[in-house]
C-alpha cells in the first residue's frame, strides 16, 4: 500500500544544502513542501501550524545535535496519532529505529539512511508507503541487524529469516515473492509461519507484521 497522490510535507534539516535538494526533489516528485525547518521546536511548531500529510525530518538537530529530531517526531505523534514520519539518519543507529518504531501502534513510519535520498525513486517509494499508513526501516539498517541475530528469531529457519528482513524492508508479499523466485502463496506461507513462532497477539495481519519487524529490531 502506498500513497500516489500529492502529498503536504513538513521537512526538518538543519544542512541547508540538504534541506534545499530535498525540497527540490519532493517538489518534483509532486509534492508541496510546506514547511521547511532546520531544527526540532521548529519542526514542531510546523507541524501544529499546518497539519501535514508526512513529518520528513533529520534525527540529529540543533541545539545539541543528538536525537533531538527523533525524539521531536515521536513527540508529535504521540499528539497527533497515527501522523506519518519518515526519519533521515547518517548512521545506522539500532535504538532510533527501535524508538521510532514504538511510537503509536508502529505504523505510518519509517526509517532511512541519508544516503537513500540518493536513490530519487526509493526514497519517494517509501515516502509514498509510510504516508499511506506503511512501516519502512533502511535495507542497510535490516542487513546489519542480521548479523548480530539472537531470540526470538533463532526459532525461524533461515528462508523465514529472510523473508522478515524484507518485511522489515517494506515490502509486500509480490515483492518478496519475486526477490526470493517463490509464489504468493509460498511467502504467504512463510508470513504464517513467522507470525506464530514469534508468538503475536491475533490482530489483523497487518498489525501483526508492524510487530514482527519490532521484535526484529529488538532482538
Amino acid at each position: 500500500m502506498r500513497a500516489d497522490g500529492p502529498l503536504r510535507v513538513v521537512l526538518a534539516e538543519d544542512s541547508v544544502l540538504l534541506r534545499e535538494g530535498l525540497v527540490g526533489l519532493l517538489d518534483r516528485g509532486g509534492h508541496e513542501v510546506v514547511a521547511a525547518v532546520g531544527d526540532a521546536v521548529a519542526l514542531v511548531e510546523a507541524v501544529e501550524e499546518h497539519a501535514p500529510d508526512i513529518v520528513v525530518t533529520d534525527v540529529r538537530m540543533p541545539p545539541g545535535f543528538q536525537d533531538e529530531g527523533l525524539h521531536a517526531a515521536v513527540r508529535l505523534r504521540e499528539r497527533r496519532p497515527g501522523l506519518p514520519v519518515l526519519v533521515l539518519s547518517q548512521y545506522v543507529q539500532r535504538t532510533y529505529a527501535a524508538e521510532l518504531l514504538d511510537s503509536g501502534d508502529g505504523t505510518a513510519v519509517g526509517y532511512l539512511l541519508k544516503d537513500r535520498v540518493g536513490q530519487v525513486v526509493e526514497f519517494l517509494d517509501a515516502l509514498g508507503e509510510v504516508a499511506a499508513g506503511g512501516t519502512v526501516v533502511d535495507p542497510e539498517v535490516v542487513r546489519q541487524l542480521l548479523r548480530r541475530r539472537r531470540d526470538p528469531l533463532q526459532r525461524l529457519t533461515p528462508r523465514e529469516r529472510e523473508v522478515l528482513a524484507l518485511i522489515a524492508e517494506g515490502r509486500s508479499n509480490g515483492s518478496i515473492a519475486r526477490e526470493l523466485v517463490v509464489s504468493e502463496a509460498a511467502v504467504g506461507k512463510h508470513i504464517g509461519s513467522i507470525l506464530g513462532k514469534l508468538d503475536l497477539p491475533q490482530t489483523d495481519e497487518t498489525h501483526r507484521r508492524v510487530l514482527a519487524v519490532l521484535a526484529f529490531l529488538r532482538a
